[in-house]
């Protein structure tokens, strides 16, 4: 029985085990990890109060928005040809590696740099030295999963999302007993990172040391080619997640995104389910798309179905329980949080499914709508924010965010039913 699990959880048999396996590790790598996290979160929030808490988490949003732009689409391509064409697994690993240290090296100097003129919460800007250096190992971290997921071996970034999460936790329960500030908290964030991606780079010693044998300059300009497609869909997320709070931050104080921050986090928890159930399919969903376009479509439309019969209970719940979950997890002091996180809510019915439907449109190679997906969500969700924010206040904030998700995947939607003949 042992063996059998063993072989089970560790080796790739048939496409209906792989896509279990992997998509076991990934949901177990994910929640059990973010679960470990939520107690640093809660009780960061409860410890440093809405003000120091939303400095911390604003710091936190600019770091996630700025990584986007260190990516460019490029984890998603290697992830991407490297499983449609193993030979070249190496190449296109290490130049994509090349200009993701390019862009890093940017984006570390426009956030030490720049950042500090952009944002008035006084607190959030003595982090960002210290926020530099997460998105550098953060985002190294994240790029050495492009070539396990490329392999199917999921259980690499499974393990490696428990363990970085623990060290979060960890780090972060030490930090806050010894200092109780957003400073303390934010280095223990970044030697976790570190630690995890050097466990992600010891398993793929083997591509991280053959960097400089492999890097091809023939594929730069076929990859930033390729890869600007996902660029925007990974930049529509970020944004649409993050954009929030930065405004909040221009627009409202510090508490306001305290209170915001504390509304999202529990649904950006529920955001990782279909995202990783998505990514244990996009390797499998690309090689139908190109040899059995058939098979393609069934195996798209089940996960649609589940992702929905998911979705639905989940938004229920969510928005009849709201003001206790809320309580419950940050206390009485975080009530202005509840009407936010009961209209985020209903963002479930909208991520579920879309995450399923972008890989998909990814995987059939529809890039092209994502030029009109990204801008929609992007500008939509900036000219909402700007527009409701002042009026409505969080309430706002989190109203744009569904009206915007309503209408960018509608029509992403809309376009892949139609060429699909779905």
């Amino acid at each position: 029985m042992f063996q059998k699990l063993k072989f089970f959880l560790f080796e790739n048999q048939g496409l209906k085990q792989k896509i279990a396996k992997n998509t076991f590790w990934l949901f177990f790598g994910q929640i059990f990890g973010r679960l470990i996290r939520v107690a640093i979160v809660v009780y960061a929030a409860r410890i440093l109060g809405p003000a120091s808490w939303g400095a911390f988490s604003y710091a936190m949003s600019f770091a996630a928005f700025m990584s986007i732009f260190s990516d460019v689409g490029v984890n998603a391509i290697v992830t991407k040809e490297s499983s449609r064409n193993p030979e070249l697994a190496n190449h296109y690993f290490s130049t994509a590696l090349g200009i993701k240290l390019l862009l890093l090296t940017a984006g570390m100097i426009l956030v030490i740099f720049g950042a500090p003129f952009i944002t008035k919460i006084e607190e959030a800007k003595i982090l960002l030295p210290i926020i530099a250096l997460v998105i550098l190992f953060d985002s190294l971290r994240n790029f050495g999963f492009a070539i396990s997921r490329a392999k199917e071996k999921m259980e690499l970034e499974g393990l490696n999302e428990i363990i970085t999460n623990f060290f979060i936790s960890s780090l972060g329960f030490l930090a806050l007993q010894t200092s109780k500030s957003s400073y303390a908290l934010t280095i223990g964030y970044a030697i976790a990172v570190a630690i995890g991606f050097g466990l992600i780079a010891f398993q793929l010693r083997h591509y991280f040391r053959n960097f400089f044998s492999y890097f091809d300059w023939t594929l730069i300009k076929p990859i930033l080619k390729t890869a600007w497609p996902f660029a925007l869909a990974s930049s529509l997320g970020a944004i649409m997640i993050n954009t929030d709070t930065l405004i909040l931050g221009w627009l409202k104080t510090a508490e306001a995104v305290g209170w915001y921050s504390a509304a999202q986090r529990p649904v950006q928890l529920l955001y990782v389910l279909p995202t990783l159930f998505a990514v244990s399919l996009f390797p499998n969903l690309s090689r139908l798309a190109k040899n059995d376009p058939k098979r393609f479509k069934a195996v798209f439309l089940g996960s649609l179905k589940i992702a929905l019969a998911a979705a639905l209970p989940i938004t229920v719940v969510g928005i009849i329980f709201g003001q206790e979950i809320i309580n419950l997890l940050f206390g009485l002091e975080y009530q202005n949080a509840v009407l936010p996180f009961q209209i985020l809510m209903a963002t479930i019915l909208i991520i579920f499914p879309s995450a399923i439907v972008t890989n998909a449109s990814l995987a059939a190679d529809q890039q092209k709508n994502f030029i009109i997906f990204s801008l929609l969500g992007a500008f939509g969700n900036v000219i909402l924010d700007i527009i409701l924010i002042p009026k409505y206040g969080l309430a706002g904030c989190a109203a744009a965010t569904v009206f915007t998700q309503i209408i960018a995947n509608s029509f992403i939607w809309y376009k892949l039913k139609r060429e699909l003949k779905l």
